[in-house]
Protein backbone atom coordinates (compact mmCIF):
# COMPACT_ATOMS: atom_id res chain seq x y z
CA UNK A 1 0.00 0.00 0.00
CA UNK A 2 1.13 3.51 -1.30
CA UNK A 3 1.81 6.39 1.57
CA UNK A 4 -0.15 9.51 1.53
CA UNK A 5 -1.34 11.96 3.60
CA UNK A 6 -4.43 11.86 5.75
CA UNK A 7 -6.70 14.82 6.56
CA UNK A 8 -9.99 15.30 8.39
CA UNK A 9 -12.19 17.18 5.72
CA UNK A 10 -13.48 20.27 7.58
CA UNK A 11 -15.85 22.87 6.78
CA UNK A 12 -14.58 26.14 9.25
CA UNK A 13 -11.86 28.08 7.54
CA UNK A 14 -8.33 29.04 9.05
CA UNK A 15 -6.40 31.65 7.28
CA UNK A 16 -4.49 30.16 4.72
CA UNK A 17 -0.84 31.66 6.22
CA UNK A 18 -1.58 29.36 10.11
CA UNK A 19 -1.54 26.24 8.01
CA UNK A 20 1.06 25.80 5.75
CA UNK A 21 1.29 22.25 5.49
CA UNK A 22 5.09 21.26 6.09
CA UNK A 23 5.99 18.09 7.49
CA UNK A 24 2.40 16.78 8.49
CA UNK A 25 2.18 13.32 9.90
CA UNK A 26 1.64 10.56 6.85
CA UNK A 27 -0.53 7.22 7.90
CA UNK A 28 -1.70 4.05 5.52
CA UNK A 29 -4.52 3.15 5.54
CA UNK A 30 -6.85 0.67 4.19
CA UNK A 31 -10.45 1.33 2.73
CA UNK A 32 -13.21 -1.69 2.56
CA UNK A 33 -15.34 -0.23 -0.20
CA UNK A 34 -17.63 -3.44 -0.55
CA UNK A 35 -18.66 -2.60 2.77
CA UNK A 36 -19.28 0.92 2.90
CA UNK A 37 -22.69 2.40 2.36
CA UNK A 38 -24.69 4.50 0.75
CA UNK A 39 -22.64 3.58 -2.44
CA UNK A 40 -24.36 2.92 -5.77
CA UNK A 41 -23.73 0.15 -7.94
CA UNK A 42 -21.81 1.83 -10.89
CA UNK A 43 -19.38 4.01 -7.80
CA UNK A 44 -18.95 0.18 -6.15
CA UNK A 45 -17.88 -1.11 -9.73
CA UNK A 46 -15.58 1.36 -10.39
CA UNK A 47 -13.89 1.71 -6.86
CA UNK A 48 -13.11 -1.88 -6.65
CA UNK A 49 -11.13 -1.08 -9.55
CA UNK A 50 -9.37 1.57 -8.38
CA UNK A 51 -7.23 -0.05 -5.20
CA UNK A 52 -4.02 1.40 -6.40
CA UNK A 53 -5.54 5.08 -6.44
CA UNK A 54 -6.91 5.09 -3.35
CA UNK A 55 -5.36 7.37 -0.20
CA UNK A 56 -6.09 7.72 3.21
CA UNK A 57 -9.04 6.33 4.68
CA UNK A 58 -11.31 9.54 4.09
CA UNK A 59 -10.41 10.12 0.48
CA UNK A 60 -12.39 7.66 -2.20
CA UNK A 61 -10.83 6.93 -5.37
CA UNK A 62 -10.25 9.69 -8.44
CA UNK A 63 -13.82 8.70 -10.08
CA UNK A 64 -14.37 12.58 -10.31
CA UNK A 65 -11.18 15.29 -10.76
CA UNK A 66 -11.58 18.86 -11.59
CA UNK A 67 -9.16 19.53 -14.35
CA UNK A 68 -5.88 21.85 -13.89
CA UNK A 69 -6.62 24.92 -15.86
CA UNK A 70 -4.14 27.97 -15.78
CA UNK A 71 -5.57 31.17 -13.64
CA UNK A 72 -8.74 29.23 -13.39
CA UNK A 73 -8.04 26.19 -10.50
CA UNK A 74 -5.92 28.44 -8.24
CA UNK A 75 -6.42 28.12 -4.21
CA UNK A 76 -9.30 30.54 -4.55
CA UNK A 77 -11.38 28.21 -6.66
CA UNK A 78 -10.60 25.19 -5.41
CA UNK A 79 -11.38 26.47 -1.43
CA UNK A 80 -14.63 26.88 -3.21
CA UNK A 81 -14.79 23.62 -4.85
CA UNK A 82 -14.10 21.75 -1.80
CA UNK A 83 -17.36 23.31 0.21
CA UNK A 84 -19.81 22.18 -2.34
CA UNK A 85 -17.61 18.56 -2.61
CA UNK A 86 -15.92 16.74 -0.31
CA UNK A 87 -14.50 13.88 -2.33
CA UNK A 88 -13.89 15.47 -5.51
CA UNK A 89 -10.25 15.28 -6.63
CA UNK A 90 -8.66 18.79 -6.93
CA UNK A 91 -5.73 19.74 -9.05
CA UNK A 92 -3.71 22.77 -8.94
CA UNK A 93 -2.96 25.12 -12.03
CA UNK A 94 -0.11 23.61 -13.80
CA UNK A 95 3.46 25.35 -12.28
CA UNK A 96 6.41 24.98 -14.05
CA UNK A 97 9.05 22.74 -12.81
CA UNK A 98 11.40 26.22 -13.34
CA UNK A 99 9.17 28.59 -11.18
CA UNK A 100 9.07 25.84 -8.33
CA UNK A 101 12.72 26.10 -8.26
CA UNK A 102 13.53 29.56 -8.73
CA UNK A 103 10.63 30.19 -6.13
CA UNK A 104 12.71 28.16 -3.43
CA UNK A 105 12.80 31.23 -1.02
CA UNK A 106 8.98 31.92 -1.91
CA UNK A 107 7.12 28.26 -1.89
CA UNK A 108 4.31 29.06 0.63
CA UNK A 109 2.74 31.47 -2.76
CA UNK A 110 2.87 28.69 -5.26
CA UNK A 111 2.42 25.39 -3.23
CA UNK A 112 0.92 26.11 0.22
CA UNK A 113 -2.80 25.24 0.08
CA UNK A 114 -5.50 24.47 3.34
CA UNK A 115 -5.82 21.16 4.62
CA UNK A 116 -9.05 21.40 3.69
CA UNK A 117 -8.57 21.14 0.05
CA UNK A 118 -7.43 17.51 0.27
CA UNK A 119 -7.67 15.51 -1.88
CA UNK A 120 -5.45 17.33 -4.49
CA UNK A 121 -2.75 16.67 -6.84
CA UNK A 122 -0.22 19.04 -8.03
CA UNK A 123 0.27 19.41 -11.96
CA UNK A 124 4.02 20.18 -12.64
CA UNK A 125 5.58 20.97 -16.59
CA UNK A 126 9.25 21.07 -17.63
CA UNK A 127 12.03 19.86 -20.02
CA UNK A 128 14.90 19.73 -17.60
CA UNK A 129 15.23 16.93 -15.53
CA UNK A 130 17.16 18.24 -13.11
CA UNK A 131 14.25 20.92 -12.47
CA UNK A 132 11.71 18.40 -12.37
CA UNK A 133 13.93 16.37 -9.42
CA UNK A 134 13.87 19.50 -7.46
CA UNK A 135 10.45 20.83 -8.17
CA UNK A 136 9.06 17.51 -6.61
CA UNK A 137 11.94 17.96 -3.90
CA UNK A 138 10.68 21.03 -2.76
CA UNK A 139 7.09 20.19 -3.35
CA UNK A 140 7.47 17.35 -0.94
CA UNK A 141 6.68 19.22 2.49
CA UNK A 142 3.39 19.90 1.17
CA UNK A 143 2.01 16.65 0.79
CA UNK A 144 0.18 16.33 -2.22
CA UNK A 145 -1.74 13.27 -2.81
CA UNK A 146 -0.15 12.74 -6.30
CA UNK A 147 2.26 14.58 -8.39
CA UNK A 148 1.09 15.06 -12.13
CA UNK A 149 3.71 15.59 -15.15
CA UNK A 150 1.62 17.87 -17.83
CA UNK A 151 2.08 16.22 -21.42
CA UNK A 152 -1.13 17.64 -22.96
CA UNK A 153 -0.76 21.43 -22.80
CA UNK A 154 -1.00 22.57 -26.38
CA UNK A 155 -0.12 26.21 -25.57
CA UNK A 156 1.98 28.43 -27.62
CA UNK A 157 4.11 29.59 -24.80
CA UNK A 158 4.61 25.63 -23.23
CA UNK A 159 4.85 23.44 -26.40
CA UNK A 160 6.00 25.84 -28.46
CA UNK A 161 8.72 27.87 -26.48
CA UNK A 162 9.00 26.44 -23.44
CA UNK A 163 9.36 23.00 -25.65
CA UNK A 164 7.13 20.77 -22.99
CA UNK A 165 3.46 20.24 -22.37
CA UNK A 166 2.32 18.09 -25.51
CA UNK A 167 5.02 18.17 -27.45
CA UNK A 168 6.48 15.59 -25.14
CA UNK A 169 4.53 12.65 -26.09
CA UNK A 170 6.61 13.07 -29.35
CA UNK A 171 9.40 12.13 -27.08
CA UNK A 172 8.28 8.99 -24.78
CA UNK A 173 11.60 8.11 -23.74
CA UNK A 174 11.88 11.54 -21.91
CA UNK A 175 9.02 11.06 -20.87
CA UNK A 176 9.32 8.04 -19.04
CA UNK A 177 12.96 9.54 -17.69
CA UNK A 178 11.16 12.47 -16.73
CA UNK A 179 8.41 10.16 -14.49
CA UNK A 180 11.32 7.89 -12.65
CA UNK A 181 12.88 11.12 -11.55
CA UNK A 182 10.11 12.37 -10.14
CA UNK A 183 8.47 9.01 -8.96
CA UNK A 184 12.58 9.15 -6.98
CA UNK A 185 11.89 12.32 -5.41
CA UNK A 186 8.14 11.97 -3.80
CA UNK A 187 6.72 9.14 -1.62
CA UNK A 188 3.18 10.09 -3.36
CA UNK A 189 1.98 7.66 -7.09
CA UNK A 190 2.65 9.95 -9.72
CA UNK A 191 0.64 9.89 -12.84
CA UNK A 192 0.58 11.87 -16.93
CA UNK A 193 -1.60 13.83 -18.29
CA UNK A 194 -1.58 14.13 -22.54
CA UNK A 195 -3.90 14.15 -25.35
CA UNK A 196 -4.65 11.05 -28.18
CA UNK A 197 -1.71 12.68 -30.30
CA UNK A 198 0.06 15.95 -31.75
CA UNK A 199 -0.18 16.96 -35.29
CA UNK A 200 -0.37 14.52 -37.77
CA UNK A 201 1.52 11.71 -34.97
CA UNK A 202 -2.60 10.71 -34.39
CA UNK A 203 -2.30 7.44 -34.62
CA UNK A 204 -4.07 5.06 -32.12
CA UNK A 205 -0.80 2.75 -32.29
CA UNK A 206 1.32 5.82 -31.82
CA UNK A 207 -1.23 6.74 -28.53
CA UNK A 208 -0.44 3.19 -27.43
CA UNK A 209 3.56 2.84 -27.90
CA UNK A 210 3.62 6.13 -25.78
CA UNK A 211 1.43 4.63 -23.28
CA UNK A 212 3.68 1.49 -23.37
CA UNK A 213 6.79 3.61 -23.24
CA UNK A 214 6.32 5.40 -20.45
CA UNK A 215 4.78 2.88 -18.52
CA UNK A 216 7.24 0.54 -19.23
CA UNK A 217 10.32 2.90 -18.16
CA UNK A 218 8.51 4.53 -14.73
CA UNK A 219 6.74 3.71 -12.03
CA UNK A 220 3.47 5.69 -14.32
CA UNK A 221 0.76 3.77 -13.55
CA UNK A 222 -2.31 6.36 -14.11
CA UNK A 223 -2.88 8.26 -17.58
CA UNK A 224 -5.31 11.10 -17.60
CA UNK A 225 -6.60 11.43 -21.71
CA UNK A 226 -7.76 14.48 -23.07
CA UNK A 227 -9.39 12.62 -26.02
CA UNK A 228 -8.62 14.90 -28.44
CA UNK A 229 -5.19 15.51 -30.48
CA UNK A 230 -3.71 18.75 -30.08
CA UNK A 231 -2.60 20.70 -32.96
CA UNK A 232 0.71 22.76 -32.86
CA UNK A 233 0.03 25.03 -36.47
CA UNK A 234 -0.68 28.21 -34.18
CA UNK A 235 -4.33 27.49 -32.82
CA UNK A 236 -5.23 28.86 -29.81
CA UNK A 237 -5.42 26.83 -26.83
CA UNK A 238 -9.54 27.34 -26.77
CA UNK A 239 -9.55 26.26 -30.07
CA UNK A 240 -7.64 23.08 -29.37
CA UNK A 241 -10.08 22.12 -26.92
CA UNK A 242 -13.00 22.60 -29.89
CA UNK A 243 -11.29 21.74 -33.17
CA UNK A 244 -9.41 18.40 -32.87
CA UNK A 245 -12.47 15.97 -32.91
CA UNK A 246 -12.96 13.80 -29.66
CA UNK A 247 -11.94 10.15 -30.06
CA UNK A 248 -13.30 8.31 -26.77
CA UNK A 249 -13.01 5.50 -28.94
CA UNK A 250 -9.25 5.58 -28.03
CA UNK A 251 -9.47 5.52 -24.57
CA UNK A 252 -11.63 2.73 -24.77
CA UNK A 253 -9.20 0.91 -26.37
CA UNK A 254 -7.22 1.96 -23.61
CA UNK A 255 -8.55 0.12 -21.47
CA UNK A 256 -8.71 -3.12 -23.23
CA UNK A 257 -5.06 -3.10 -23.93
CA UNK A 258 -3.19 -2.12 -20.71
CA UNK A 259 -5.39 -3.87 -18.62
CA UNK A 260 -3.16 -3.31 -15.69
CA UNK A 261 -3.08 0.75 -15.54
CA UNK A 262 -5.30 2.90 -14.78
CA UNK A 263 -6.82 5.58 -16.98
CA UNK A 264 -9.06 9.27 -16.49
CA UNK A 265 -11.11 10.29 -19.48
CA UNK A 266 -10.98 13.86 -20.43
CA UNK A 267 -12.48 15.73 -22.83
CA UNK A 268 -16.33 17.06 -24.15
CA UNK A 269 -17.50 16.00 -20.77
CA UNK A 270 -19.83 18.54 -19.11
CA UNK A 271 -22.51 16.63 -16.72
CA UNK A 272 -23.12 14.04 -13.78
CA UNK A 273 -24.92 11.96 -16.58
CA UNK A 274 -22.02 11.86 -19.10
CA UNK A 275 -19.53 11.31 -15.86
CA UNK A 276 -21.61 8.05 -14.88
CA UNK A 277 -22.03 7.15 -18.10
CA UNK A 278 -18.19 6.98 -18.67
CA UNK A 279 -17.82 5.10 -15.45
CA UNK A 280 -20.63 2.40 -16.28
CA UNK A 281 -18.54 1.79 -19.37
CA UNK A 282 -15.13 0.94 -17.42
CA UNK A 283 -13.34 4.61 -17.56
CA UNK A 284 -11.25 4.68 -13.67
CA UNK A 285 -12.36 7.88 -13.23
CA UNK A 286 -13.39 11.10 -14.98
CA UNK A 287 -11.98 14.50 -15.15
CA UNK A 288 -14.20 17.40 -15.79
CA UNK A 289 -12.89 20.87 -17.06
CA UNK A 290 -14.56 24.07 -17.65
CA UNK A 291 -17.86 22.94 -16.95
CA UNK A 292 -16.83 22.66 -13.14
CA UNK A 293 -16.02 26.10 -13.42
CA UNK A 294 -18.60 27.93 -15.02
CA UNK A 295 -21.14 25.98 -13.83
CA UNK A 296 -19.70 24.79 -10.17
CA UNK A 297 -23.02 24.25 -8.41
CA UNK A 298 -24.59 22.50 -10.92
CA UNK A 299 -21.58 20.60 -11.67
CA UNK A 300 -20.03 20.12 -8.01
CA UNK A 301 -23.29 19.93 -5.96
CA UNK A 302 -23.69 16.40 -6.80
CA UNK A 303 -21.08 14.65 -6.95
CA UNK A 304 -20.84 13.31 -4.01
CA UNK A 305 -23.98 11.80 -3.75
CA UNK A 306 -24.31 11.12 -7.52
CA UNK A 307 -20.90 9.87 -8.10
CA UNK A 308 -19.59 8.98 -4.33
CA UNK A 309 -22.97 7.19 -3.32
CA UNK A 310 -22.77 9.68 -0.33
CA UNK A 311 -26.01 10.96 1.37
CA UNK A 312 -26.91 14.64 0.32
CA UNK A 313 -25.90 17.16 2.78
CA UNK A 314 -28.41 19.70 1.81
CA UNK A 315 -26.53 22.17 1.53
CA UNK A 316 -27.48 25.78 0.22
CA UNK A 317 -25.20 28.34 -1.75
CA UNK A 318 -26.11 30.61 1.19
CA UNK A 319 -24.46 28.65 3.28
CA UNK A 320 -21.48 28.10 0.86
CA UNK A 321 -21.33 31.82 0.42
CA UNK A 322 -21.15 32.43 4.62
CA UNK A 323 -18.12 30.35 4.62
CA UNK A 324 -16.16 31.69 1.77
CA UNK A 325 -16.82 35.41 3.17
CA UNK A 326 -14.66 34.18 6.02
CA UNK A 327 -12.20 32.50 3.85
CA UNK A 328 -12.11 35.62 1.32
CA UNK A 329 -11.80 37.95 4.39
CA UNK A 330 -8.72 35.96 5.90
CA UNK A 331 -6.40 36.04 1.91
CA UNK A 332 -7.23 39.54 1.23
CA UNK A 333 -4.07 41.82 0.46
CA UNK A 334 -2.06 38.71 1.46
CA UNK A 335 0.44 39.27 -0.97
CA UNK A 336 1.00 42.96 -0.48
CA UNK A 337 -1.48 44.12 -2.97
CA UNK A 338 -2.86 40.87 -4.05
CA UNK A 339 -5.28 38.88 -3.92
CA UNK A 340 -7.70 41.29 -4.20
CA UNK A 341 -11.92 41.05 -3.67
CA UNK A 342 -11.99 40.68 -7.76
CA UNK A 343 -9.29 37.75 -7.52
CA UNK A 344 -11.80 36.18 -4.69
CA UNK A 345 -14.67 36.65 -6.14
CA UNK A 346 -13.56 34.95 -9.78
CA UNK A 347 -14.45 31.46 -8.87
CA UNK A 348 -18.09 32.32 -7.32
CA UNK A 349 -18.95 34.15 -11.14
CA UNK A 350 -20.41 30.36 -12.14
CA UNK A 351 -22.15 29.83 -9.16
CA UNK A 352 -25.77 31.29 -10.52
CA UNK A 353 -25.34 29.80 -13.93
CA UNK A 354 -28.60 30.15 -15.91
CA UNK A 355 -30.39 31.22 -12.55
CA UNK A 356 -32.82 34.02 -11.80
CA UNK A 357 -31.00 36.90 -11.51
CA UNK A 358 -27.55 35.78 -12.93
CA UNK A 359 -26.66 38.46 -15.25
CA UNK A 360 -27.92 41.27 -12.71
CA UNK A 361 -25.17 39.60 -10.85
CA UNK A 362 -22.45 39.65 -12.76
CA UNK A 363 -23.24 43.01 -13.62
CA UNK A 364 -23.24 44.09 -10.07
CA UNK A 365 -20.01 42.49 -9.40
CA UNK A 366 -18.81 44.11 -12.40
CA UNK A 367 -19.59 47.31 -10.39
CA UNK A 368 -18.58 46.22 -6.90
CA UNK A 369 -15.11 45.06 -8.05
CA UNK A 370 -13.77 48.52 -8.75
CA UNK A 371 -14.24 49.70 -5.50
CA UNK A 372 -15.17 46.93 -2.84
CA UNK A 373 -12.10 46.09 -0.57
CA UNK A 374 -13.58 43.35 1.88
CA UNK A 375 -15.91 40.34 0.71
CA UNK A 376 -18.35 41.31 3.02
CA UNK A 377 -19.32 45.02 1.37
CA UNK A 378 -19.00 43.13 -2.00
CA UNK A 379 -21.80 40.47 -0.99
CA UNK A 380 -23.76 43.09 0.42
CA UNK A 381 -23.48 45.04 -3.25
CA UNK A 382 -24.74 42.32 -5.33
CA UNK A 383 -26.38 39.02 -3.61
CA UNK A 384 -29.83 41.16 -3.69
CA UNK A 385 -29.65 40.39 -7.45
CA UNK A 386 -30.03 36.84 -6.53
CA UNK A 387 -33.69 35.53 -5.12
CA UNK A 388 -34.54 34.16 -1.93
CA UNK A 389 -35.22 30.96 -3.56
CA UNK A 390 -31.68 30.35 -5.38
CA UNK A 391 -29.87 31.52 -2.65
CA UNK A 392 -31.54 29.12 0.14
CA UNK A 393 -32.22 26.23 -2.05
CA UNK A 394 -30.51 22.86 -1.18
CA UNK A 395 -28.94 20.77 -3.52
CA UNK A 396 -31.20 19.51 -5.72
CA UNK A 397 -31.56 16.40 -8.21
CA UNK A 398 -29.40 15.80 -11.13
CA UNK A 399 -29.88 17.82 -13.99
CA UNK A 400 -31.33 14.92 -16.36
CA UNK A 401 -32.02 14.69 -20.42
CA UNK A 402 -27.94 14.45 -21.24
CA UNK A 403 -27.42 12.16 -24.14
CA UNK A 404 -24.84 9.17 -23.64
CA UNK A 405 -21.41 10.10 -25.74
CA UNK A 406 -20.42 6.39 -25.35
CA UNK A 407 -23.86 4.77 -26.44
CA UNK A 408 -22.45 1.88 -28.95
CA UNK A 409 -18.83 2.89 -28.11
CA UNK A 410 -17.80 -0.74 -27.52
CA UNK A 411 -18.81 -1.12 -31.47
CA UNK A 412 -16.44 1.59 -32.85
CA UNK A 413 -12.50 0.51 -30.63
CA UNK A 414 -9.52 0.71 -33.00
CA UNK A 415 -7.99 -2.30 -33.64
CA UNK A 416 -6.02 -4.14 -30.92
CA UNK A 417 -2.83 -2.99 -30.02
CA UNK A 418 -0.40 -6.18 -30.93
CA UNK A 419 3.14 -4.64 -31.88
CA UNK A 420 5.21 -1.90 -30.39
CA UNK A 421 6.34 -0.28 -33.37
CA UNK A 422 9.90 0.87 -31.45
CA UNK A 423 11.13 -1.09 -29.16
CA UNK A 424 11.79 0.09 -25.47
CA UNK A 425 15.14 1.25 -24.33
CA UNK A 426 16.01 0.70 -20.69
CA UNK A 427 19.66 2.47 -21.64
Amino acid sequence: MMKFAGYTLITSFTPTHSIILKNPRRFRFGLNLANSRNISAAAVKHRLNAKTLMVAERYLPPLFSVAPMMEWTDHHYRTLARLISKHAWLYTEMLAAETIVYQEHNLDRFLAFSPEQHPIVLQIGGSNLENLAKATELANPYSYDEINFNCGCPSPRVAGHGCFGVRLMLDPKFVGEAMSVIAAKTNSPVSVKCRIGVDDHDSYNELCDFIYKVSSLSPTRHFIIHSRKALLNGISPADNRRVPPLKYEYFFGLLRDFPDLKFTINGGINSIDEVNAALLEGAHGVMVGRAAFNNSWQTLANVDSAIYGAPSSGLTRRQVLKQYEVYGEAVLGMYGKKPTVRDVAKPLLGLFHSEPGNGLWKRKADAAFLHCTTMKSFFEETLDAIPDSVLDAPIGEVPSGSENPFANIRDLLPPPYKEKEQEVSYA
